[in-house]
């Protein structure tokens, strides 16, 4: 790799003109992500990437009237702390709020490059227009905000981030709350019934550790498998098993960790004090976010909570 401050007036240019080739195919890839479920949000980054080309178009011409036809190929990873950017097409469909923050950083990035490269160079024209570039590349906010109010009035705004919220919430909210639900209650009564009947807090520890990594392996798979999310629009499968089985694995170990306590009594309290608290976070998570009013979420979450540790309790001292 090679330091920006090595690189020739040539060599600049060529790298410019890689660079606004590059970002002009990165915005139409977003824009193909978000053509479904965001089409206003598409044609914004259309645009975008519309002016992307004009900016080549300009630094071409100057290539070629200064240096020829033969543009060297120069890339932003042969040279050492210049800006990278992500490859879209292997990354999970973004959200709406993650691209705008990255179109905001591509600009930012791409300005400050033009007014280094405009800083170094001693032709007066090639300096003109690398300083001119960097002042659209500042202006891209501006234009980006025009475009955002002539293509994202308020209602398609407020459509599109309902969207995303909805995504989110069947990608990472529904997954995670199954799974700790899942681990949270499922998980009382082995391991109340092993504190119960052998007495013994580091016994029903191992059976608490053991049922939560199962319960986590389980249910991962289970909601893996469930569907591949291309028609439900769930998601990535992986991500979902992911989330489900950590947070299933996570609701088990919570109430199991304090059986690591030598003493019993001191043990079941601070283990019973856990439960509480795990399942006043599931009534509140779906009371936040699956529409569920508190006392229903409260009485439904608490009811099966009671039910299952009254099982192991009675197993375990029967």
């Amino acid at each position: 790799m090679r330091d920006f401050s090595q690189l020739s007036e040539r060599e600049i240019l060529a790298l410019a003109i890689g660079n606004e080739e590059e970002d002009g195919r990165i915005y139409l890839d977003i824009a193909e992500r978000l053509r479904d479920d965001y089409p206003a949000s598409a044609n914004i980054f259309k645009e975008m990437a519309a002016q992307e080309s004009e900016h080549r178009r300009q630094l071409l011409d100057l290539y070629r009237e200064k240096f020829g036809e033969h543009i060297p190929l120069i890339r932003r990873q042969d040279v050492r702390g210049f800006i990278q950017r992500p490859s879209i097409w292997q990354l999970p469909k973004p959200s709406i709020d993650d691209v705008r923050d990255l179109a905001e950083s591509m600009e930012a990035e791409t300005q400050r490059f033009y007014r280094r490269a405009a800083a170094r160079a001693t032709d007066v024209s090639i300096r003109k227009l690398l300083g001119d570039l960097a002042d659209a590349e500042a202006e891209h906010e501006h234009m980006a905000e025009e475009l955002s109010a002539e293509n994202l009035p308020e209602n398609i705004r407020k459509a599109e981030d309902q969207t995303a919220r909805r995504q989110f919430m069947l990608q990472y909210i529904q997954p995670g709350l199954a799974g700790l639900m899942d681990g949270s209650v499922s998980t009382l009564a082995p391991i109340f019934a092993a504190a119960f009947s052998t007495h013994n807090p580091f016994s029903a520890f191992i059976v608490g550790a053991a049922a939560a990594v199962g319960a986590g392996i389980s249910m991962g798979f289970a909601e893996a498998l469930s569907d591949d999310g291309s028609l439900t629009g769930r998601g990535t499968p992986y991500v979902r098993g992911a989330v489900t089985g950590v947070m299933t694995t996570l609701g088990g170990l919570g109430h199991t960790l304090p059986f690591l306590i030598p003493n019993l009594h001191v043990a079941l309290l601070v283990a019973i004090i856990v439960v509480i608290i795990e399942l006043a976070v599931i009534s509140w998570v779906r009371w936040k976010f699956m529409d569920t009013s508190p006392l229903r979420a409260t009485l439904q979450v608490a009811l099966g909570g009671a039910l299952v540790f009254a099982t192991g309790v009675l197993i375990g001292a029967g």
